[in-house]
Order: C-alpha cells, then sequence, then structure tokens
C-alpha cells in the first residue's frame, strides 16, 4: 500500500470516528431544552415542513424527553380522542389548540399523519393515530399541562 493511499484510509477513518462522536453526543441526552430532530421507529430522522420540522424532541429535568412542535411547544395528547377522531371542541379547543398542518401532509414518516377535523374541517397532525394539540398555558419548553384534563405529553 502505496503512502497516499494509506492517508487518504487514514484521513477516512478519522472522518466516520468524528461524525460518530457528534452523532452521539447529540444524541446523548445532554442537550437540555435544545431542539433535536424527532425520533420515528428507534432512528432519528428530519421531517421538514415550512419550518424544516413537523414536530422535535426535547427534554424536560421532571419527565425526560417529549415531542414539541417547531416552536418549542409541547404536543400532547388527549384520553378521550380515539386515533383518527379528535374528541376535543369548543371551549376544550380554547384551553387546547389543535396543533393544525403548517403545509406538510406528504411524505410524512411511519407515526406522524394528519385528519381532518369533523368540527371545523382543518387539517391536524397526528403521532400514532392520535390528534396532537398544544397547551395555551405553556411556554415555548414548558409541558405544565401534562396530566391536565386527561391530556398527557407525547413521548417519543
Amino acid at each position: 500500500m502505496s503512502k497516499k493511499t494509506a492517508l487518504i484510509l487514514i484521513a477516512g477513518i478519522v472522518a466516520i470516528i468524528v461524525v460518530v462522536g457528534i452523532v452521539l453526543s447529540v444524541g446523548s441526552g445532554n442537550n437540555k431544552g435544545k431542539a433535536s430532530t424527532l425520533v420515528v421507529n428507534s432512528q432519528t430522522k428530519r421531517i421538514p415542513n415550512v419550518n424544516n420540522y413537523v414536530l422535535i424532541t426535547k427534554n424536560a429535568p421532571n419527565i425526560g424527553a417529549y415531542l414539541a412542535n417547531p416552536s418549542g411547544y409541547a404536543v400532547y395528547t388527549y384520553n378521550s380522542d380515539k386515533p383518527g377522531i379528535s374528541n376535543c371542541t369548543g371551549s376544550c379547543l380554547a384551553l387546547w389548540p389543535a396543533y393544525q398542518d403548517t403545509g406538510k401532509t406528504t411524505g410524512l414518516p411511519a407515526n406522524i399523519s394528519t385528519i381532518k377535523r369533523k368540527d371545523n374541517g382543518e387539517i391536524q397532525y397526528t403521532y400514532k393515530g392520535m390528534p396532537l394539540y398544544t397547551f395555551a398555558s405553556d411556554k415555548p419548553g414548558q409541558v405544565t399541562g401534562n396530566g391536565v384534563a386527561g391530556f398527557k405529553v407525547v413521548r417519543p
């Protein structure tokens, strides 16, 4: 093997080690409060929409990893919903706004889809078939709605 070939091989190995190190550090949970990509089927994937993502993962000290919209607001599911059917309407929606489609309804990963709401015809995102909501009292990075009125934060 020539010196040039050996140097190229070593440079390639070093590049792989650096990339693996970066991937492991991003996925290690050391990103408290910082957005990362959504974990779907145990693989990290970027999910494009008008804000580059449909959902992101975040971490909170008291609950660990959870899903949020691209603005950092936690997303929740409602115990009274059924897969593909939202039962949060009227005054419920005032406190728990539906996480509505932001323009990306095709090419979504297996766990993310949309439904057409029966009450207003709007398109709402779902995770594993369950309609998604935000909590009106939350600020980005908060999960104050977890366990409130039958809503629970979504975990990846």
